[in-house]
């Protein structure tokens, strides 16, 4: 599990970054989605984590899911299946996969 605080700078950058750059505009929200197939197994088919140890993407601001694929990519972060699975992503790809989860509307409701 990781540690508490990772979640609090992880919610920070992305109100900065959300705040910085706006939703994602001229991506290819259906081709994003096509290419979120292979992401279904751990990060489900609408974004929702099925496997205790991946994050949701659904409904994350499409700036901070480039930022991160494009560094699992390079190897800037490193995590032993998301840089093996981010390697051959093109910025076409990246874009339209962060387009894509950045559109799914995510609700909360108390219990």
């Amino acid at each position: 599990m990781a540690p508490w605080w990772l979640a609090a700078v992880v919610a920070a950058v992305s109100v900065a970054v959300l705040g910085a750059t706006g939703p994602a505009a001229a991506q290819d929200v259906a081709a994003g989605r096509t290419k979120a197939q292979a992401c279904s197994v751990c990060h489900g088919t609408m974004g929702v984590a099925v496997h205790p140890e991946a994050p949701n993407l659904a409904g994350q601001p499409a700036a901070y899911l480039e930022t991160q694929l494009r560094h699992y990519r390079n190897g800037q972060r490193q995590h032993p299946v998301m840089n093996v699975i981010a390697k051959p992503l093109s910025d076409s790809d990246i874009e339209n996969l962060a387009a894509w989860f950045a559109s799914i509307r995510v609700d909360a409701q108390g219990r």
